[in-house]
Formats: structure tokens, C-alpha cells, sequence
């Protein structure tokens, strides 16, 4: 037969300093304040220890004591206005590695959708965390998955809880009971998770810094301006679904060449790369953009260069055009002579 006898009592004053253990399993009373009714911080973690040993020795009342912990928590939800309550609604789980962070090894055909959906968190949560500015992931590839929705900090010198919710605009309460912080302090070079956090601009993938200056292309269409402020940006993939544009901005993270996100369509992403400070011309290479301004209803048409045969072909794939079979949303690859690579009817970007 195996006992766990835990919990925690307030000392009176007929008592010695130091507090006398009480039956947590086989009371909700402590020192004569009824738990339910206002649970301190102690009594909750006393319940969530006793769970975690329960379950852990296999006892017959671990699932009592599960739904204890359980229920004082539920409780101290609904105590917020009791100084002497402090929730820890992430805390107080039967099981004891709600909290940590895993890592996971991407597979051919993950996308953060999946992943996401997988571990039960936003995409946004995968992508904050892991640097990822397109939805697309290449295989094998180490993801950090946090627990819930938020972000995984690094404590730097200077910070405090205060300045740590001001930065991210979220609640404190949630910070300091997620983190144990009302048990250990802050400490410079600490991974803290803070829940629901609300990531600044500037610190989201992809972000760059705006500039002013803008640039004036001329096509045969006229002259129009491009902001490269604009151009340089390159927060996601921000064109339409199955489009040729949709499919280049995705083949190019996958090739580790980010391209901007608010290119337009096809026709203007020569002129927008330029602005941008790519390198734009008629030369064929490995990974560049192949653009053309004509066609496709005045929209242009963008494909990838896979493969270059000097003075014979290259080798390109594309989505939604009509001349490899790659209609939309599908993938086409074929092809080209040199002679035509290299005429100037086509942009490169690189």
C-alpha cells in the first residue's frame, strides 16, 4: 500500500513557524479557509505535485487528484479580484511537460499549415519562432514548436517583466504564472515563453527597414514609379493562390533566394527588383527569376530557372502557364532554347 499525504497550511499563531503539512487528498479545507472557494498560489502547486506523483506511482486516486488540481484552478479563474490568488491556469495539468518546447524534423510535403495544425498552435506561432517568412518548408529541416500560442524570449540585461509585456502588449499575469516568475526572477540569457504575445514589426521574419527613395522604370507601356521601400519588403508570400507568381515566390525561398511580397503581377517584377537592388538582366543562371512583361493578358508571365546548358537550353519550371502544361495551380517544367533564352524577350532576376 502506498500513501501520499501532501499539501500546504497556513501556521496560526498557537503554532511553531514552520507550517504543518496537511492531508491534500483527503481535505479541501486549509487552515480553516475552504480551498475551493479562494485557493491560494501554494495550495494550487501543492495539488498539481500530488497529481504529478499520483499519476506518476500509478495510484488508484490519481484521478481524483487530477480533477482537484483541475478544479482549483477553475477556481482561481474565477477569483481574480482575491490578492491572495494567483492563477496558473497553464501550470495546473496532470501531466508535468506542458510547458516544454519541442522540436520537430520537417518531412517532404510539411507546410506550416500542417505543422501547425498538428501541434495545436498558429501558424504565426511557427513561423515568429522559427525565422520563416513563406509557408512552404523545405524537408529536414529543425522547427522549435512551442506549447501554445506566443514567443519563445531570450532575457537580455535591462529587462523586466513590465518592459517584456509592454514590448509584446500582452498580460502579466499570464507571463509571471507560465514562467514561475513569482517563484524565480528574471535572469539575463533565460528562454521565457510569453503567451499571446503580439510580435512588433520589426521583429517578424523578413521584415525590412522602410527607405524613402523611389525608382522610375519605363516599359512599353510608359514610365511609372516604384517605391523601393515597397519593393524590399518580404514578409510572406502575398500573391494569389496557384498563380505564376504565387509558385516563383515559393520555389525561390525554398532555393534560399527570398524574393519581396508586394511585387504585383508579373509584368511589373523586373522593374520592382531593380528598385529592390537586385540584379536584373538578360543573362540565364541557376535559381534566377524568368520574367516576361508581355502575354498572359498583360499580366507577364514569371517562371524559375532549374538547370542552364550553356549555348543549348535551359531548364525551367513555372505554374499556371500554358507552355509546359502547367496550368493553374500546377506545376509544369520543360525546355528552352538558347537562342531564345538569350534573344531579350526575358528578364532575369537573381
Amino acid at each position: 500500500m502506498t500513501l501520499v499525504v501532501l499539501g500546504y497550511q497556513t501556521p496560526r499563531a498557537e503554532d511553531s513557524t514552520t507550517a504543518r503539512s496537511s492531508s491534500i487528498l483527503s481535505t479541501t479545507t486549509v487552515g480553516g479557509v475552504d480551498m475551493a472557494a479562494n485557493p491560494a498560489v501554494d495550495q494550487l502547486i501543492a495539488a498539481n505535485v500530488a497529481t504529478i506523483i499520483a499519476e506518476r506511482a500509478s495510484l488508484p486516486v490519481a484521478t481524483n487528484v487530477a480533477n482537484l488540481s483541475q478544479s482549483l484552478s477553475a477556481e482561481s479563474e474565477l477569483a481574480q479580484t482575491d490578492v491572495s490568488v494567483i492563477t496558473k491556469p497553464q501550470i495546473i495539468q496532470p501531466t508535468s511537460n506542458t510547458r516544454d518546447v519541442q522540436q520537430y524534423m520537417t518531412k517532404t510535403g510539411d507546410t506550416v499549415q500542417s505543422v501547425a495544425a498538428a501541434y495545436g498552435v498558429s501558424p504565426d506561432t511557427i513561423k515568429f519562432n522559427n525565422n520563416l517568412v513563406s509557408d512552404a518548408l523545405e524537408p529536414n529541416r529543425q522547427l522549435k514548436i512551442l506549447p501554445i500560442d506566443g514567443v519563445l524570449y531570450t532575457v537580455r540585461a535591462g529587462d523586466s517583466i513590465d518592459s517584456i509585456v509592454a514590448k509584446y502588449k500582452t498580460n502579466r499575469a499570464q507571463v509571471v504564472a507560465y514562467n514561475d516568475l513569482e517563484i524565480e526572477a528574471l535572469s539575463t540569457g533565460r528562454q521565457i515563453i510569453v503567451p499571446g504575445a503580439n510580435v512588433p514589426e520589426q521583429e517578424r521574419p523578413g521584415y525590412v527597414a522602410p527607405r524613402t527613395t523611389t525608382t522610375t522604370k519605363t516599359t512599353s507601356s510608359g514610365a511609372y514609379r516604384v517605391s523601393s521601400s515597397l519593393a524590399s519588403a518580404s514578409v510572406g508570400n502575398r500573391y494569389a493562390y496557384g498563380n505564376c507568381t504565387y509558385y516563383a515566390y515559393e520555389r525561390r525561398m525554398q532555393l534560399g533566394m527570398p524574393v519581396g511580397s508586394f511585387w504585383g503581377n508579373a509584368a511589373t517584377w523586373a522593374a520592382y527588383a531593380q528598385a529592390a537592388g537586385y540584379r536584373v538582366d538578360g543573362s540565364p543562371e541557376v535559381g534566377a527569376v524568368m520574367q516576361t512583361s508581355g502575354g498572359w493578358g498583360g499580366y507577364g508571365h514569371v517562371s524559375i530557372v532549374e538547370k542552364v546548358n550553356p549555348g543549348v537550353s535551359i531548364t525551367i519550371s513555372e505554374m499556371n502557364g500554358y507552355r509546359f502544361g502547367g496550368g493553374f495551380n500546377r506545376i509544369g517544367i520543360g525546355d528552352i532554347g538558347w537562342g531564345e533564352a538569350t534573344s531579350g524577350l526575358y528578364r532575369y532576376i537573381h
